[in-house]
């Protein structure tokens, strides 16, 4: 019955995790846009920084920012927080309902590191907030103020995050974590900074008294740089759909080098905003994809050994594949077929050969965990078989 009932559960929670992730990413983007476009009032307005008009959906909007607060507050004032909230809540439940539930399976990469599910989970908690840490103690030293080289510590830190755990967790699983790091402390930033800092600025208003400019200064900053990390954490949303990437072996420098591209698209939009365009983020972002791509292909290996027969193929997949990629699979973890894809019949192995080759010989992400046993033998069997055009003979 669990087993019927976890895939509702994992749809329905990843589909709230993407609508609250779009409204988040949206209004991260949005108001750092609104900021950069601000303009000086044409006659000077009290306490007032800047203002834009815009138009939108067939109507006019006049938009104004305070140096620091209006003279009164406002009777309806709206709180952007609970896409923050729920974008983490979410992310959390779907990591927990895939790689804590399923932990042996999804997690857990017995060749890297041998050890109990409850381990396992735990060392995954403990790096969580790890990452917010390291993070938060960054932003309260001097490098605060040296926004340019606070980047590229973080971005250090976050790279050797990634080369760890891809050698402690699954590949996946490891690409889920960095992900889920810059995401608490993205999540963080909203609960522990943004939105207490506007609480007491309110406070003081309501009190008589002047907001300390301090904290909308602090709360901004931790604001552009979630600003800068969306890209980066949309990315490794997308990543386990690709296992020529969490699956290769120079994985955590291409996941390395993709961030870097978001990072310098975003750095793109950001500057253009306030009137300076420098074109050459964009060519080096291509420069960077373009490199990715290249030591990603490079470092593939070439197909290998003698062609094998489909008899033999055919035994290889059912002692690796079929008992989870079956129409009824026989595996604990798996009500339906990964995917769709059922590999019981001559036809479906060869139609699926080129996913074949990307998950069980180029990246060997396949099977999760090698919990069968696959030899490299085996790997460069279907290597081979693949590279030949992948024949099929009567099959027994």
């Amino acid at each position: 019955m669990l087993s019927s009932i976890m895939p509702w559960i994992e749809m329905a929670v990843r589909w709230a995790h993407v609508i609250a992730g779009i409204s988040w990413t949206g209004t991260s983007f949005y108001f750092v846009w609104l900021d950069n476009n601000l303009r000086p009032p044409r006659e000077p307005k009290t306490g007032v920084a800047g203002e834009l008009w815009a138009v939108h959906g067939g109507g006019f909007y006049h938009k104004q920012k305070y140096v620091v607060a209006p003279e009164t507050l406002p009777e309806h004032l709206h709180w952007f927080k609970w896409e923050a909230y729920f974008t983490w809540i979410s992310g959390f439940l779907l990591l927990a309902a895939i790689y804590y539930i399923g932990a042996d399976i999804f997690l857990i990469d017995r060749a890297k590191a041998d050890m109990s599910a409850p381990v396992a989970i735990g060392l995954s908690l403990v790096i969580l907030g790890s990452g917010w840490l390291i993070y938060d103690g960054l932003c309260r030293s001097p490098l605060a103020n040296a926004q340019s080289l606070f980047g590229q510590i973080w971005f250090a830190v976050l790279v050797l995050a990634g080369y760890g755990l891809t050698h402690l967790f699954s590949d996946r699983a490891a690409f889920m974590h960095v992900g889920a790091i810059i995401g608490t402390a993205m999540a963080a930033n909203v609960f522990m900074v943004i939105i207490p800092n506007q609480r007491k600025a309110t406070a003081a208003m309501r009190e008589g008294r002047a907001p300390d400019p301090a904290l909308g200064k602090a709360a901004k900053q931790r604001s552009l740089h979630n600003n800068y990390m969306t890209l980066p954490v949309v990315l490794i949303m997308i990543s386990g759909h690709y296992p020529m990437l969490f699956g290769a072996s120079l994985n955590w420098l291409l996941l390395a080098g993709l961030a870097l591209v978001g990072v310098l698209v975003r750095h793109y939009f950001n500057l253009k905003n306030v009137g300076v365009e420098k074109k050459s983020l964009l060519a080096w972002a291509g420069v960077a994809f373009a490199g990715v791509a290249a030591v990603a292909i490079a470092s593939q290996p070439p197909p290998s050994g003698a062609v094998a027969g489909f008899t033999r193929v055919r035994a290889i997949v059912d002692r690796h594949c079929v008992s989870c990629h079956a129409a009824q699979p026989t595996h604990a973890g798996f009500a339906a077929p990964p995917l769709g894809v059922a590999l019981t019949d001559a036809e479906s192995i060869k139609l699926y050969a080129p996913q074949i080759l990307q998950q069980t010989v180029l990246t060997e992400s396949m099977p999760l965990g090698n919990e069968t046993g696959m030899t490299a033998e085996e790997r460069a069997e279907l290597s081979a078989w693949i590279g030949a055009g992948a024949p099929i003979e009567a099959s027994p």
